[in-house]
């Protein structure tokens, strides 16, 4: 370059900038998303359960329950759905580890700047309320629901219900809850704890579990073989996956593909 010569730098547009990581944000979330495990599932959409309908998944302690719910709770935050977490066993500090860890999973071979940024615009689609199962009431939670939606804070459009007791002696409650989340414009999820030595009804379903199976539109079940971790669909819609093609990555407690 001769002395003297006059450079000119031509700057990218921030705008220009901005909106090309918008994109890639955009199609990272679009990935995300088809990664639901219902889609995994062969169910047609995401959106399986009606306002009101309820949702279980039954499996033995520590199988991954919460896992499976909190995958269906990411891939409704990232189609911008609120979903109320209600944890009867777990502290909220707890719970938000759990949404962390599988996120990142979920997005860990994408670039950790757009990821964060990421997480940091479906965050607002969650919330977590927390109670001692001993002492929870479907009345406490629609005063802290109605808190919420009153003041505009926060209307939930899924709901998680981890660690209440499913069985024919909580009736009442799971009517309540089921008449609430009509009330409310939401569907409903919920862990179902079972027992090793309980044999399946002519059903299909654990005997604790089948004298309230009528309230449940769509019931999965996790069974464990060996070091795999199979999820199988006892009642609702079929689906068009054979269920000992799919299982839960005990690593990640992701769902993975058994091809």
């Amino acid at each position: 370059m001769k002395s003297g010569a006059s450079v000119f730098f031509i700057p990218w547009p921030a705008g220009r900038t901005n909106k090309l990581k918008d994109r890639t944000i955009n199609m990272i979330k679009q990935e995300l998303i088809l990664r639901n495990p219902l889609r995994h599932l062969g169910f047609e959409t995401e959106d399986i359960l009606p306002t009101g309908g309820f949702g279980a998944v039954l499996a033995h302690a520590g199988v991954g329950k919460t896992a499976l719910l909190v995958q269906l709770a990411l891939n409704s935050m990232l189609r911008s759905r609120n979903v109320l977490h209600v944890s009867l066993q777990d502290p909220v500090n707890k719970v938000t580890l759990w949404y962390g860890e599988l996120f990142n999973h979920l997005a860990g071979q994408h670039e950790g700047a757009q990821t964060n940024k990421l997480w940091d615009s479906v965050l607002p689609h969650r919330f977590i309320m927390t109670f001692r199962v001993e002492s929870f009431t479907v009345p406490k939670l629609e005063e802290r629901l109605n808190d919420l939606t009153a003041q505009g804070i926060f209307k939930p459009e899924m709901m998680i219900v981890d660690g209440l007791h499913c069985e024919e002696s909580n009736r009442p409650a799971l009517v309540a809850l089921k008449s609430l989340a009509g009330k409310n414009g939401m569907h409903a999820w919920f862990t179902v704890h079972t027992h090793r030595h309980e044999k399946p009804g002519q059903d299909g379903l654990p005997a604790s579990f089948s004298p309230i199976a009528d309230l449940f539109d769509l019931v999965l079940e996790l069974q464990t073989e060996h070091a795999d971790v199979h999820i199988k669909a006892l009642k609702g819609a079929v689906s068009a996956t054979p269920a000992t093609a799919l299982l839960l990555d005990p690593s990640t407690m992701l769902i993975k593909d058994r091809s």
